[in-house]
């Protein structure tokens, strides 16, 4: 068999915890943020756990994630 092939964009996105979960940082931060209120954009700081049936697709993007 092959090796398979990492999804670029998703090496760049995500990281895969100890436990298996999947970090990604909040969306929505990069511009415009006169207009975001100050609670959107204390909220949306950090990072987040995924779902898990979001999970399960990034997982496939990453076959050789630990």
């Amino acid at each position: 068999m092959p090796k398979l092939k990492t999804k670029s964009g998703a090496k760049k996105r995500f990281k895969i915890t100890g436990t298996g979960k999947v970090k990604f940082t909040q969306a929505g931060k990069r511009h415009g943020m006169i207009k975001r209120t100050t609670k959107f954009i204390r909220q949306a700081r950090g990072t987040e756990v995924m779902s898990d049936q979001d999970t399960r697709i990034v997982k496939k993007y990453m076959p050789y994630a630990r």
